[in-house]
């Protein structure tokens, strides 16, 4: 009988059993249907910026001092003095998940090659079904946090495309060879993997490359640091205690926070066409457009591309397509015993409570907690690993019954709510 279960790990469930692990009467188990921990393999290019501080790891925002820490990892290794030197905050992408590995291989709660078949509520704790190779096996526990992550998301228009010409930016890395091989690539949507990917086509001096998207400009993240404040507990505090309208309407207005594209990108990305444009190397940029049909033909793919601005329709044709279309949160068959006990919205969301926990029913006596499945009740803080240690460390306090972890009490300089 453990106290709480983790499905699914991710950095923000590896970051709850980091925490964990230094809470003696917290018993914690983290199950992961992976043979392993990886992050982002597809999109692990060798330049690729974390879009926030070292000190977004799993603990330091909470426990500073802690043993899993960036900054113990990187004395652990050797490179402190170094990174001390670089004076860049941000870390790469690849350094965070070297960084997220040697965490994992500290914690002896992660169970990998674990797949969770089923879960119920037997009248006293959860009661999970789980696959382990060939075998299966019966877990319990008092509480569940449930952080089984996204997966990307296709539009209807594009999901028919043959496998051959068509891939994910999830998977870019994968594949790109084959594309370098094709004589047209078009990337489809233009966040910050869109971006990165359309930047490594064009410096590779290969095929021809397009970039569409339906925004109506190639839009910069908006990283100006009292924006930031909006990703912090002060904001999730305002914004969970708004109605359920008010709250969609914000996130809605609110995507440049987190979808749109480091301006280091944008300005690698201009540099690189000033340049290629020298050599004649063909290159098409397209905003205010947006993709409504595709079909395979002999020779490639025929996209139907509706204009917004003018809503006239015109087609374009390209060897293989890259869609970078972003992701949605993954279907949680297992969760489907416990659904009925669950509070829904008006929109069929789960109801959330500000410690992260699922609104249930009273027969439930355990509780429910989710990591990053709450962005429509958190704010657009719920996807940013910032905010990971602090989520975290109220879910083990709740589970303890008593202030674990001492939680900030202030954490912006701007007033949300009305004053007084």
């Amino acid at each position: 009988m453990y106290d709480v279960i983790a499905i699914g790990c991710g950095p923000f469930n590896l970051g709850l059993a980091a925490l964990a692990s230094e809470v003696r009467d917290v018993e914690l188990a983290v199950l992961d249907s992976r043979p392993e921990f990886t992050w982002h393999r597809g999109l692990m290019f060798e330049d690729a910026m974390l879009q926030v501080s070292f000190l977004a790891d799993l603990v330091s925002l909470v426990e500073p001092a802690h043993h899993l820490s960036f900054l113990s990892y990187l004395k652990d290794s050797d490179r402190l003095y170094q990174f001390y030197v670089r004076e860049k905050f941000h870390p790469t992408r690849r350094e965070y998940e070297t960084y997220l590995r040697w965490c994992a291989a500290q914690l002896d709660s992660l169970h990998f090659g674990h797949h969770v078949r089923d879960a119920v509520w037997n009248g006293s704790a959860f009661e999970l079904t789980v696959e382990r190779g060939d075998a299966v096996e019966t877990f319990e526990a008092r509480h569940l946090v449930v952080g089984v992550g996204t997966e990307p998301s296709v539009p209807a228009a594009l999901a028919g495309l043959p496998e051959e010409r068509f891939l994910h930016s999830a998977d870019y890395l994968f594949r790109r060879d084959d594309l370098l091989r094709s004589g047209h690539v078009t990337v489809v949507g233009s966040g910050q993997s869109g971006a990165e990917c359309f930047l490594d086509l064009l410096r590779s001096d290969g095929p021809a490359v397009s970039w569409l998207t339906r925004t109506a400009a190639f839009t910069p993240l908006d990283y100006s640091k009292l924006v930031l404040e909006m990703t912090t507990p002060s904001y999730v505090d305002y914004f969970h205690g708004l109605d359920e309208p008010a709250r969609d309407r914000l996130v809605k207005d609110q995507w440049r926070h987190y979808k749109g594209i480091s301006s280091e990108t944008l300005e690698d990305i201009h540099d690189v066409l000033y340049a290629r444009d020298l050599s004649a190397l063909p290159a098409e940029l397209q905003v205010g457009v947006g993709v409504v049909a595709a079909v395979a033909r002999a020779d490639g793919l025929e996209l139907t591309m509706l204009h917004a601005d003018s809503g006239k329709t015109f087609q374009h044709s390209t060897g293989a397509v890259v869609a970078a279309t972003g992701y949605r949160n993954r279907p949680l068959p297992f969760m489907e015993s416990l659904q009925s006990q669950i509070e829904h919205d008006a929109a069929g969301r789960w109801v959330i409570n500000r410690d992260h926990s699922l609104a249930t029913s009273d027969a439930l006596a355990g509780r429910l907690f989710v990591a990053n499945a709450d962005l429509h009740s958190h704010g657009v803080a719920a996807p940013d690993l910032g905010i990971g240690a602090i989520r975290n460390a109220g879910i083990l306090n709740s589970i303890a019954g008593r202030e674990v972890f001492r939680l900030p009490k202030s954490t912006a300089f701007t007033t949300f709510a009305i004053p007084g």
